[in-house]
């Protein structure tokens, strides 16, 4: 167990570190700088090159003594190459036919979440794919919103395809940016019957109503800004598979009203809340019971165990 948390411990400092840094650079530029903010939106929104190394510095899970995986390029329809780690069960016998699919947040790489996929392997004995959208670590392109989306659908179409896996269940796993992912391909795959829940953990309603308290200066711009990621209005479509929601109540990035709301107007079959008290952006994932609460809606509400 303490390996395990000094684990995630690892991941909440890396993420912690950086993804406040746009927050605190942006909020003293004043609004003269506004052209220039709406200009360099995407390297904004997008920080994919931070910290320095994240596109070629990514640890694997084998760096984390977990040799059962797979270092993996897959390719989307409009020709860019996106790397992703499928890692799998370290104990076969235990395997059931599920794979999570995973989505991280903003900034860093996929290498930086493999902690969080390794504690879901072991929890639940589960194939987990890690995806890593264009731009970031060692995929190709440049990341947007439409893009974005495209590789979401083309991890999705790489698990249907594979033999070994085209008959697993499928959990959406999506963290912040992830989340909102995640929330995009759900809703445009609603006949897949294999995608049977779809997991949030401090995602935003809307990039257009979440700039004004990441990105004060910005916040007269918001209704211009081309990337829009509207969770809000896509999330009440999908009403078919059960859907848990996480939030860190002191989330410093996301505010935790974001995440209520998108509770509230989500129309799924079932939906649970948890929250957590000291959870902020980063370190939700170290709070009591956060993977008590994945193991327990998988295997009720997923898995019907």
């Amino acid at each position: 167990m303490s390996v395990l948390l000094g684990r995630l411990a690892w991941t909440a400092v890396r993420m912690a570190s950086y993804l406040r840094a746009p927050a605190l650079i942006t909020s003293s530029i004043g609004a003269v700088l506004a052209g220039v903010l709406y200009a360099k939106q995407n390297e904004l929104i997008y920080p994919r090159n931070v910290p320095a190394g994240a596109r070629t510095e990514i640890p694997n899970p084998a760096d984390f003594n977990h040799e059962q995986y797979e270092d993996l390029r897959i390719k989307t329809v409009d020709g860019e190459t996106l790397a992703a780690f499928l890692i799998k069960p370290r104990v076969q016998y235990q395997k059931r036919k599920l794979t999570i699919l995973m989505f991280h947040g903003n900034a860093g790489n996929i290498g930086h979440r493999v902690p969080i996929a390794l504690k879901l392997q072991d929890d639940l004995g589960c194939n987990v794919f890690m995806l890593e959208c264009r731009g970031y670590g060692a995929s190709t392109g440049s990341p947007d919103e439409q893009g974005m989306m495209l590789d979401a659908q083309a991890s999705l179409d790489y698990l249907h395809s594979r033999e070994d896996l085209n008959d697993t269940k499928v959990v959406v796993y999506g963290q912040s940016l992830g989340g909102a992912l995640g929330i995009q391909l759900v809703a445009a795959n609603k006949e897949d019957d294999l995608i049977v829940g779809l997991i949030l953990e401090n995602t935003f309603t809307s990039l257009r109503k979440l700039i004004p308290s990441v990105l004060p200066p910005a916040k007269y711009l918001a209704p211009l800004c081309h990337q829009i990621w509207p969770s809000d209005a896509t999330l009440p479509k999908i009403d078919h598979i059960p859907i848990l929601f996480l939030s860190g109540l002191k989330d410093e990035i996301v505010p935790a009203e974001h995440m209520r709301d998108l509770y509230h107007i989500c129309r799924a079959n079932k939906k649970i809340w948890k929250d957590f008290p000291n959870g902020t952006h980063n370190e939700t994932i170290l709070q009591p019971r956060y993977f008590d609460f994945i193991e327990e809606f998988i295997k009720r509400e997923v898995m019907g165990l």
